[in-house]
């Protein structure tokens, strides 16, 4: 009966990653390709963000397809001008950008091309998670609860989605963890020397390693009691392997700090609701009972963010009370090797991030794509708890049986998140481009409109929107052009809030608020 169920649980393991690869690949063109994209597309096409703004920033009419050619590779743009590019915004580390460049150069530089190295990424994390729950647990039940999570986990899927380094990021993740539990197991220097490779691929991979490292260098240490063993002594050394395999692009490093809006201070119920968003998102996405206007992040209002109107939004409060219990229950039944390295990964990568917004007020830590290592401890512990109550070892009671449909209807949240995602065109994961579709088809109503904005990156993520006939134009501040009354409809995108001051103070044209809520703006004909 055992190896049956054994069996059973296998079938419908690889029913949902099945799933999880659909999910991967379903429309993955579809959703905006937003500012961050277009940030991977410039640099990956060997040009740096400032030669893109001063190439099209010059007030001068652009049309649509111009803005997308420019992303595309050119021949004359091999690797190390995307090398450059890379080091002209150093926090970004070269791993990812140095494959997506041999990669559009073979498949082209559309959005679901782009996207699609990295949804082909995200299929290692299944066994690189597999790998690390047979180091962690010894069962291999575990390593396939695991995986089921993170097949249908909404969370994931999105970056798996997404021309960005974060598939490859969770990759590398695993990966280092895994290496560092069997050489730590092993004790030879050949997986010592893998760890060190795999830890150095973390740090090519995304800066945030280096919180992943110190969580490691503190498991390390607890584990030997804070002394000087020879196990410490090995890790040292191949952490020092992997530093020194990191320091061509340490040295590089100009300067690395939070900027823009996610500085910004925001209030704490909503940092709050954000966390608990957040949180939920790797076993369920609320987003999938909101409607349009989810939240707006310029004016950090969450509208409808678990708006208690909203019936969906109760089924955060037994994930939230599920992954406390799973922690708990990880740290009464396992070995300390075991729950202190899955705490200390939750713990130690998410609170350099939490801690300064509380006490100092900011957003880094709402930011779900900088919280992937401790959302991978949390799937870890939870994984751990289904494995446990749902095989039992002799005949099923009860509560075994209440915890297998628990099991079910968590990995059903996911499927369903994932189902509904897939479908929509926008989701939360793109911020400031989330309104963008709405606003792509007001402008495109009017029969000849002129689009006039003040962030070309912006610009151009829109115009895969737009109809390839739209005129844009490109400003930092008045004048605007003579010509205006030609067109139909002048519509003003993006400004900054300088430019639509100035605008509404000083300029002959009024204008007027067609869709605020994606910062668009209609100029008035002067006559």
């Amino acid at each position: 009966m055992k190896e049956i169920r054994h069996q059973l649980i296998i079938a419908c393991v690889a029913i949902i990653i099945i799933l999880g690869l659909f999910f991967r690949f379903a429309n993955i063109g579809k959703k905006v390709y937003w500012t961050d994209e277009i940030y991977t597309s410039v640099r990956v096409s060997g040009h740096t963000i400032q030669e893109y703004s001063q190439d099209n920033f010059n007030g001068g009419i652009i049309q649509v397809k111009a803005l997308q050619d420019y992303l595309q590779p050119r021949p004359q743009n091999g690797l190390s001008d995307t090398m450059k590019a890379l080091v002209n915004k150093s926090e970004h580390p070269p791993l990812y950008y140095l494959m997506a460049h041999f990669w559009v150069r073979w498949f082209g530089n559309t959005p679901s091309v782009t996207r699609s190295l990295s949804a082909l990424i995200s299929l290692l994390v299944f066994p690189a998670l597999y790998w690390l729950c047979q180091e962690l647990f010894e069962s291999p039940i575990t390593g396939w609860i695991a995986v089921a999570l993170i097949a249908v986990s909404p969370v994931h899927i999105l970056y798996a989605q997404e021309a960005r380094q974060y598939s490859l990021w969770t990759v590398t993740i695993l990966l280092s963890c895994a290496a560092l539990c069997r050489a730590m197991r092993m004790k030879t220097p050949g997986n010592w020397g893998i760890y060190a490779v795999t830890l150095s691929l973390a740090l090519y991979s995304h800066l945030l390693s280096f919180l992943v490292l110190i969580a490691q260098a503190i498991y390390v240490a607890a584990m030997n009691r804070w002394r000087l063993t020879q196990q410490f002594k090995a890790y040292l050394f191949a952490l020092t392997g992997a530093i020194v395999i990191f320091l061509p692009w340490f040295v590089l490093i100009r300067e690395v700090r939070a900027t823009g809006w996610t500085s910004k201070d925001i209030p704490l119920w909503i940092l709050f609701k954000r966390w608990m968003f957040n949180l939920a998102a790797v076993f369920f996405d609320p987003q999938i009972s909101y409607d349009k206007q989810l939240f707006d992040i310029r004016y950090g209002m969450d509208n409808g963010l678990f708006g208690l109107n909203y019936p969906l939004t109760y089924l955060v409060i037994p994930i939230l009370l599920l992954v406390a219990y799973a922690i708990y229950f990880l740290i009464r039944t396992t070995p300390k090797r075991v729950w202190l390295f899955v705490l200390i990964l939750i713990s130690v990568t998410a609170l350099p991030l939490a801690l300064p917004d509380l006490l100092g007020r900011g957003q880094r830590s709402t930011i779900a794509r900088y919280l992937i290592p401790s959302f991978l401890g949390i799937q870890l512990a939870v994984a751990y708890l289904l494995s446990v109550k749902i095989t039992p070892s002799f005949a099923q009671t009860r509560q075994q049986k209440l915890w297998q449909v628990a099991t079910v209807i968590l990995i059903s949240l996911g499927i369903l998140s994932s189902a509904v995602s897939s479908q929509s065109e926008t989701w939360w994961n793109k911020y400031t481009n989330y309104y963008d579709p709405q606003v792509a088809r007001i402008i495109n109503q009017s029969p000849t409109p002129l689009v006039i904005s003040s962030s070309v990156v912006r610009t151009t993520s829109l115009s895969y929107w737009l109809n390839p006939e739209i005129q844009l134009i490109v400003i930092e501040a008045p004048p605007l052009p003579d010509n205006l009354n030609q067109f139909s409809d002048v519509f003003l995108f993006q400004p900054t809030n300088d430019l639509r001051a100035e605008l509404e103070q000083q300029s002959p044209y009024p204008i007027k608020p067609v869709y605020p809520l994606g910062w668009l703006w209609q100029i008035l004909s002067s006559n």
